[in-house]
């Protein structure tokens, strides 16, 4: 069964590498995904990819708005 492509913007597990990202393109079967925290995109197989959960969201908010937060404040993301 083929996989269900994500739409751009999605949050997003990347299973091979237990990290949460937003799919930001497609390019044929590899998924762009961006950290919750922003920086640099990186590549999986659409394979490897899946919804991320309620509580998998949750922790994302939380660590986007703490980066968010320190940024703003011109304090260190740790």
């Amino acid at each position: 069964m083929p996989e269900e492509q994500q739409p751009e913007g999605a949050l997003v597990v990347d299973t091979e590498r237990d990290r949460l990202g937003y799919v930001m393109g497609h390019l044929g079967r590899v998924v762009q995904l961006r950290p919750v925290t922003g920086g640099r995109e990186w590549d999986v197989d659409a394979a490897r990819v899946r919804l991320a959960t309620d509580e998998e969201r949750q922790h994302a908010m939380r660590e986007r708005t703490r980066a968010l937060n320190s940024a703003s404040s011109g304090g260190v993301f740790s």
